[in-house]
């Protein structure tokens, strides 16, 4: 198998063969294939296993693909990663693919922790600051975490902004260290 750092090579390639505005349906269709292949062991077997041959590997794969009504398109790009043995690279082909679209179309993915769930009103209100604060479209998932005493913590792709009682805990604790 090739290093997953050439993830980001299938991953490009992937966007520019379906397209800016077919991506999203297409990662959807992507997903089905990597998540069948984390829930089946003889699935996953199936398409490392270099004891299998490439016809068998296909022939499964077009089962697959009839089944879950996946497009041609994502159909030869799967046969096309198991062919070159990175098919196990599919969730970081994926995760890296979704960054890529996200940013061409300006948008940003948001994952919020919140210890209850908050009214649209709030959400709003935060969705309007995080496009302010990183001028890009904002797509929010919350994530609700009981073990937040209050406030939230946003993660917008890899920078974090903790306004959580507890990391302003730990901030005033850092500052008194300090003197």
């Amino acid at each position: 198998m090739k290093p997953v750092k050439e993830a980001k090579k299938y991953a490009k390639t992937f966007i520019s063969i379906v397209g800016i505005e077919d991506a999203p349906k297409a990662l959807a269709e992507l997903a089905v294939i990597d998540n069948l292949m984390l829930k089946s062991k003889e699935f996953r077997s199936m398409l490392l296993n270099p004891g299998f041959s490439q016809a068998e590997k296909e022939k499964a794969l077009k089962q697959v693909a009839e089944k879950a009504n996946l497009s041609e398109k994502i159909l030869k790009f799967i046969v096309h990663l198991s062919e070159i043995r990175v098919i196990a690279a599919l969730s970081e082909i994926i995760k890296i693919a979704t960054i890529i679209y996200l940013e061409k179309k300006r948008r940003a993915k948001a994952t919020v922790l919140t210890p209850v769930e908050i009214s649209k009103g709030h959400e709003d209100r935060l969705k309007a600051s995080l496009k302010k604060l990183i001028q890009k479209d904002i797509d929010m998932e919350f994530v609700i975490d009981p073990s937040l005493l209050g406030g939230v913590l946003v993660k917008v792709g890899s920078t974090m902004y903790d306004s959580s009682i507890k990391g302003q805990l730990r901030l005033l604790k850092d500052e008194l260290i300090k003197g």
